[in-house]
């Protein structure tokens, strides 16, 4: 199966602590390296996880592969064309393939636009030279798509008349109408009920198959990312630092981070609602290393060569990580 997506070492820094008087009082300027050096490869049709804690650059590389923002080094490679440096018309046709669901199903819709008008924007953008009666049509098909039923009631609905669940499902709606191949949901489910997570879930699996959509799920729940999940890879600190299927990295999990995100998953069981979680790390309020393996100073098996940065490697069966824990040597 062929990647429809490659990130080969793409990095973005971002300055901190910049106000009036850094200019007043130059120096050497800090960086927040959201991005160091990171590679991804997702394959055409799949479901591609992406998880990690918060800050980790999962949301600056979705905004990096959408081309919202610029990296500072690397490539982004997109159905065999490198789209990194790509402006005007040629960057407005890779927008159209590439979409993305937001977060908050609250803000990303127009509140004064009815559902109708909501779905209609972006295909009066990129379909031109359809017909009222063709956009109407297309309108109808993508809300049946997203079990927004019937369409034709909900169409006309504004966004304070929907809940969070329907909102969510307008979004959806939208990305699909002109018909992308890629699709990035960025933590879609985390503002909606528990209770209609899993719907949301399987209307995004379900789209996948149906219409062949490449989905980057974002999230840092490692529980709903296997309900939708092929492959899986985990950020920590701006890099990848683990990356395979599903199966095989919940099975047999190699990082020392991926073991403690897998720790930290809740169980139903009650027999021992006492007993304390043990998550594999020390230091919990540490920063992550500057040098090295990022993960040196929370990692449980760090060694003195570990302030060498590891490579990801593959250890067998398209299982990737970088750890020294590995080593043959």
């Amino acid at each position: 199966m062929r990647n429809i997506l490659e990130v080969q070492d793409v990095k973005k820094y971002f300055p901190i602590g910049t106000n009036v008087f850094s200019f007043l009082y130059p120096g050497k300027k800090e960086y927040k390296k959201a991005l160091d050096g990171v590679s991804l490869y997702i394959q055409e049709g799949r479901v591609s996880v992406l998880v990690g804690e918060s800050g980790s650059g999962k949301t600056t590389l979705a905004r990096v592969i959408l081309r919202a923002i610029d990296p500072d080094s690397g490539s982004i490679i997109f159905n065999g064309d490198n789209i990194t440096k790509k402006t005007g018309k040629e960057l407005r046709n890779f927008r159209k393939q590439a979409q993305m669901i937001h977060q908050d199903p609250y803000s990303s819709i127009n509140p004064l636009m009815k559902v109708f008008d909501i779905i209609k924007e972006p295909i009066d953008i990129f379909y031109k030279e359809y017909s009222d009666e063709e956009r109407t049509k297309k309108i109808l098909a993508v809300l049946d798509d997203v079990s927004l039923k019937p369409s034709t009631v909900f169409a006309e609905k504004y966004p304070h008349m929907l809940s969070g669940g329907e909102r969510q499902r307008v979004a959806i709606a939208r990305s699909l109408a002109i018909e992308p191949k890629i699709i990035i949901a960025d933590e879609p489910v985390s503002m909606l009920d528990v209770s209609i997570r899993g719907q949301i879930l399987q209307i995004v699996k379900q789209l996948s198959v149906n219409h062949k959509i490449t989905v980057i799920y974002i999230t840092h729940d490692l529980t709903t990312s296997r309900l939708i999940g092929d492959e899986i890879s985990v950020m920590y600190a701006g890099k990848i630092v683990e990356s395979g299927s599903i199966d095989s990295v919940f099975s047999n999990p190699l990082h020392p981070y991926t073991q403690a995100l897998l720790d930290a998953v809740s169980e139903p069981n009650f027999q021992n609602v006492d007993k304390e979680k043990v998550v594999r790390i020390k230091n919990f309020d540490s920063a992550p290393a500057e040098t090295g393996c990022k993960f040196f100073s929370r990692c449980p098996y760090s060694m003195d060569k570990c302030k060498i940065e590891p490579r990801l490697e593959n250890k067998g069966q398209n299982h990737t990580v970088s750890c020294y824990l590995y080593d043959k040597e």
